[in-house]
């Protein structure tokens, strides 16, 4: 398949126009940044996001059940589609602790969803090692075409989605940020 100039003038564009009004509104000074508390504004978008996460992951699974029947057909293919559900499995897990740590807004949450991002390509790679060796294949020939492609924007936009997280106030201050410590120190 080949991607043409439009393609990623589109990509750009749904790339580029919602980072720049997180930046613009990351930059302009808050009237009240103690009343930036909650999820709210982006921080919803992000929650939002981190509760279908899960979800999206088992759905990949399921959806790929058709090409599991034709692996297992392989020599050592049950094993390849074995490691491929356990390292989705695992990553859905992953994803679930992040929800977890986000809805009891643990400051930990932050910690945890920079893991989750480094997690997307590591699954990947780790994937790919697997069934490249289990089936004697060459790594060029597991990660090829739409399926690298996807994998590059989730990576990207997750990041564009950690940096949020790194330097929002409202995040800061719901995760336990500025006021939690004011609490601490006070108590």
């Amino acid at each position: 398949m080949q991607i043409s100039i439009w393609h990623w003038a589109i990509v750009l564009l749904l790339i580029g126009v919602p980072v720049f009004f997180a930046v613009r509104s990351a930059a302009k000074p808050s009237q009240n940044p103690a009343g930036l508390v909650g999820f709210e504004g982006w921080l919803l978008l992000l929650a939002i996001g981190q509760c279908l996460a899960p979800f999206r992951t088992l759905a990949e699974l399921f959806s790929s059940s058709e090409g599991y029947q034709q692996l297992m057909l392989l020599p050592n293919g049950p094993l390849a589609v074995c490691g491929e559900i356990v390292l989705l499995l695992a990553f859905a897990v992953l994803q679930v602790v992040v929800l977890f740590a986000m809805l009891r807004r643990s400051p930990r949450f932050k910690r945890l969803f920079l893991y989750q991002w480094i997690a997307i390509p590591v699954v990947v790679a780790l994937d790919a090692v697997w069934t490249s060796t289990i089936l004697s294949a060459p790594i060029s020939q597991v990660l090829a075409g739409e399926a690298l492609v996807a994998l590059i924007a989730g990576f990207v936009l997750t990041g564009i989605w950690v940096a949020y997280v790194y330097k929002s106030v409202r995040v800061r201050n719901t995760f336990g940020g500025a006021a939690t410590s004011e609490v601490v120190t006070a108590s």
